[in-house]
C-alpha cells in the first residue's frame, strides 16, 4: 500500500511544493520503505552537468527524515554520514529509498539511498541518527 499526504513544512527546502527555490520531492510510503523520486536540473550542479553533492544529501537526509514524518512521527537530524558512489548527472531521475535499521529510546537510526531510477545503480548512500521530539 502506498501513502502519500500534503507536508506541513510550508518551506521545506527538500519537500515543500510552495518554495520558489526548493527540491519539489514528493514523498510516500511503499510498505516499510519511504520512496520518491527526484530528478535534479540545471540549478542544482556543482560543475560540468554533475549534481552538487550537497543536493544529493539534501534528498538523502529528506527522505530518511519522512521515513518517520509520514508516521506522524517528528525528529530532527542528530548526525548523518554519506557516501558517494558515483556522481549524479543532471536530468538523470533518482529514486530515493529511506529505511529503519532500529530503534532506541528517543533515538531512530535510518538509511538513505539515491539509485538511478532507469537501472538501480546506487549514486549515494547515507546513514543518520534522528532525535524524536515531544
Amino acid at each position: 500500500m502506498t501513502t502519500s499526504f500534503d507536508i506541513d513544512a510550508n518551506n521545506c527546502f527538500a519537500c515543500s511544493s510552495t518554495n520558489p527555490i526548493g527540491l519539489n520531492i514528493r514523498f510516500s510510503m511503499e510498505g516499510a520503505l519511504c520512496v520518491a523520486k527526484f530528478t535534479p536540473g540545471p540549478n542544482h550542479v556543482g560543475y560540468n552537468d554533475v549534481v552538487h553533492g550537497g543536493i544529493l544529501f539534501t534528498a538523502l537526509d529528506d527522505v530518511m527524515a519522512n521515513w518517520l514524518f509520514l508516521q506522524g512521527r517528528r525528529a530532527y537530524t542528530g548526525k548523518a554520514s554519506i557516501r558517494y558512489r558515483r556522481e549524479g548527472r543532471v536530468g538523470e531521475t533518482l529514486r530515493l529509498e529511506g529505511a529503519c535499521v532500529r530503534e532506541r529510546r528517543r533515538l531512530v537510526e535510518l538509511t538513505g539511498r539515491a539509485l538511478v531510477a532507469e537501472t538501480g545503480e546506487v549514486v549515494c548512500e547515507a546513514e543518520g541518527t534522528f532525535m524524536l521530539t515531544g
